[in-house]
């Protein structure tokens, strides 16, 4: 894939709307297009945040380990970015991820992540946005297994 046809796949992604086409092709150059096939892990809870992924194509699962075997959090799918919780809190993986089918990601290194979000205020506050949002979403959900007790 060549480096134009990357930034018009970056192009596409909310997150990156409104990033200038210079940074968007060092993004791309610095990045990695990876791909996973159908149950592929992403990266496994416990392990170093090293890289943040935003998913291009396909979908992703998103579980940790419960008393009776894996609990799925989330169905993430394109434009989702999955990953940066750890990076943000410079701490190991909080969760896995796998691969729900065939899926194309864009692994973006620690340091680009942490990087692009000095210089990009408002990538910072989608980021933001996006992590606010799960927490709401975790706290809903923890709320009705509280009543439903």
């Amino acid at each position: 894939m060549t480096l134009d046809t990357e930034v018009m796949s970056l192009r596409q992604v909310p997150l990156f709307r409104e990033v200038e086409t210079s940074r968007l092709k060092l993004l791309a150059f610095t990045s990695e297009r990876v791909h996973f096939e159908a149950g592929q892990a992403f990266f496994a809870r416990g392990e170093a945040a090293d890289a943040a992924y935003l998913i291009l194509e396909g979908s992703a699962a998103v579980s940790i380990d419960g008393p009776f075997g894996p609990v799925r959090l989330a169905l993430l799918g394109p434009n989702a970015l999955v990953g940066e919780m750890g990076i943000l809190a410079d701490q190991p993986r909080s969760a896995t991820v796998t691969a729900d089918m065939a899926t194309t990601a864009l692994r973006i290194d620690r340091d680009v992540f942490i990087e692009l979000l000095a210089q990009f205020p408002q990538i910072s506050i989608a980021v933001m946005r996006e992590l606010a949002l799960r927490l709401e979403q975790t706290n809903q959900r923890l709320a009705e297994r509280v009543g439903n007790a």
